[in-house]
């Protein structure tokens, strides 16, 4: 297993390069020296979402648009921290425990979300997308009346499939990850489901998967790093001006193109 070393500009001393497994997922750490005395930052994510956090099967590291962002902001602020992606659930859960001090996910930058939480600037636009296994006759939002649509727990696409469910006349079926709502919708346990449209584009493409999106992208939104509210402000500002900086020299699209994105 590879680990990354992240370095404040200052640092005299070397760092040790520690790696573990925990029990949420594969950690990526930059332990600092004893004569160093700068934070190391906890930051949870993903763990099935790509193409943003994801576990590549060849090295079975985690990498992806978050993953390489966040590296590339820590690397230009001369930050350190230690990524956890422990998957969507229990990030929010470590996160709203005070077990973490940011996360980074793709996530939705919304109003609700912003009384518990303090986001960065938006570094993503994305939305959501209706998808139906590969031979499916649904063509519209009227037909999925009467049938079942899934979702992944706690997100956008879930708030949005639940805000048209009535007048639409379907039920919404939540399961935990991004991988079990594509299971679910490819062996016919639900009709239907709805994913933020440019991880399934991707996922259709790189997996081979037998979906496909029906109509257009809606409920369009910005993601955002998150602290706990009122918690680690200097952590949203070097997030804030890091990014700001990738942009600027071009490096925050490289890391689109990489994984098949155009800024």
């Amino acid at each position: 297993m590879k680990f990354t070393k992240r370095t404040v500009a200052l640092l005299a001393a070397s760092l040790m390069l520690v790696g573990t497994i925990t029990a949420c997922g594969n950690t990526n750490t930059a332990q600092p020296s004893d004569e160093d005395n700068n934070k190391v930052y906890t930051i949870v994510a993903d763990n099935a979402f790509a193409p943003f956090d994801f576990m590549d099967a060849k090295t079975t590291e985690y990498t992806g648009i978050d993953v390489d962002l966040l590296a590339a902001i820590a690397e230009d602020q001369g930050f350190q921290y230690k990524l956890d992606n422990c998957g969507w659930d229990a990030a929010l859960s470590r996160l709203g425990a005070g077990q973490a001090d940011g996360m980074i996910a793709g996530m939705t930058i919304t109003e609700d979300r912003q009384k518990s939480y303090n986001f960065s600037d938006p570094y993503f636009e994305n939305g959501q997308i209706m998808i139906v296994k590969g031979d499916s006759t649904i063509a519209s939002l009227e037909d999925l009346k009467g049938k079942t649509v899934a979702t992944k727990t706690g997100t956008m696409s879930e708030a949005y499939a639940a805000s048209i469910a009535d007048e639409y006349g379907f039920k919404v079926v939540s399961y935990k990850d991004s991988p079990t709502v594509y299971t679910a919708v490819i062996n016919g346990n639900d009709a239907a489901g709805f994913e933020d449209a440019a991880v399934i584009n991707y996922q259709i493409t790189a997996q081979d998967l037998d979906l496909k999106t029906v109509g257009d992208m809606v409920n369009i939104g910005q993601y955002g790093f998150a602290v706990l509210k009122g918690k680690n402000p200097e952590l949203i500002e070097m997030f804030n001006a890091g990014l700001a900086n990738i942009q600027k020299n071009g490096i925050y699209y490289e890391i689109l193109a990489k994984y098949g994105i155009e800024g």
